[in-house]
């Protein structure tokens, strides 16, 4: 379904258990809704699941870049303002995680819990050419410049190797993406930088990650779990950055977990 937010129109899709709490699920940059197909199952059965496309992605509208994590958090929460959702948990895997600790920085009153996965919460400057070198990939030949080292960050050798339809899932939606949106929300994540600020939330917070992600490393959540007081670390085996959909049953069982503690 569609709803203009903001002055742009955002997909998403509302389904679950009705009358229950609501989980919002925020995918990583050049993916969408799609890539959390392996929680769906679990998730519907004990909570109402709202998914959606960030601005640039999916279904979504496309605007010029570039763009701001806060932009996107106010687009999330005016998705929550149209749909009358007053409280939600947050579940956010990089980007989304990053779009989470924005809206627990500003509008702590509008989350119950906070699950941040494989997420960092600053972009140091020596990660700033590699940003410049994606951004101009993307510019002047599209989104195919990135798919093979993306899917090497995101996925391990052998999970890459057995093929999965998953993967194919992944890698189309990958492929979908607008060069805008990817550039615009490429530009929010290169100018990251809420790690100083982060002891200022006292939400719940999940932090799970994968022990051989290499996008945002385990170093990175532990930055986050150090300055967090109410939160939880989980380093997931034998994963590396998508570990919801390399690792979905062991990612699954950590987060139902959380979420029903805080039902």
């Amino acid at each position: 379904m569609r709803v203009f937010v903001k002055g742009i129109e955002v997909n998403y899709e509302l389904s679950g258990k009705e009358g229950a709490l609501v989980v919002v699920l925020s995918h990583s940059l050049a993916s969408s809704l799609k890539m959390w197909e392996p929680q769906m199952k679990m998730l519907n059965a004990h909570f109402q699941v709202l998914r959606y496309d960030t601005r640039g992605h999916g279904q979504s509208q496309t605007t010029p870049a570039p763009y701001s994590l806060e932009l996107l958090g106010e687009d999330a929460i005016g998705l929550m303002d149209q749909l009358r959702l007053e409280r939600v948990h947050w579940v956010g895997l990089s980007m989304g995680g990053m779009i989470g600790q924005a809206i627990a920085l500003h509008h702590p009153e509008r989350l119950l819990s906070l699950s941040l996965c494989d997420t960092s919460a600053v972009i140091p400057a020596e990660a700033q050419p590699i940003w410049d070198e994606r951004i101009e990939g993307v510019r002047t030949i599209g989104m195919s410049s990135q798919l093979e080292t993306t899917m090497e960050r995101w996925f391990t050798p052998s999970y890459l190797r057995s093929n999965p339809p998953m993967l194919t899932l992944i890698q189309k939606e990958f492929l979908a993406t607008p060069p805008e949106g990817y550039i615009g929300c490429a530009s929010a994540i290169r100018r990251l930088n809420y790690l100083d600020r982060l002891s200022e939330i006292e939400l719940p917070t999940l932090i799970m990650v994968g022990e051989d992600d290499p996008a945002t490393p385990v170093s990175a959540s532990q930055a986050i779990h150090e300055r967090i007081t109410h939160s939880k670390l989980i380093v997931l085996p034998s994963c590396r950055h998508l570990s919801n959909v390399e690792q979905a049953e062991a990612f699954n069982a950590h987060l139902i977990e959380f979420l029903k503690s805080y039902a």
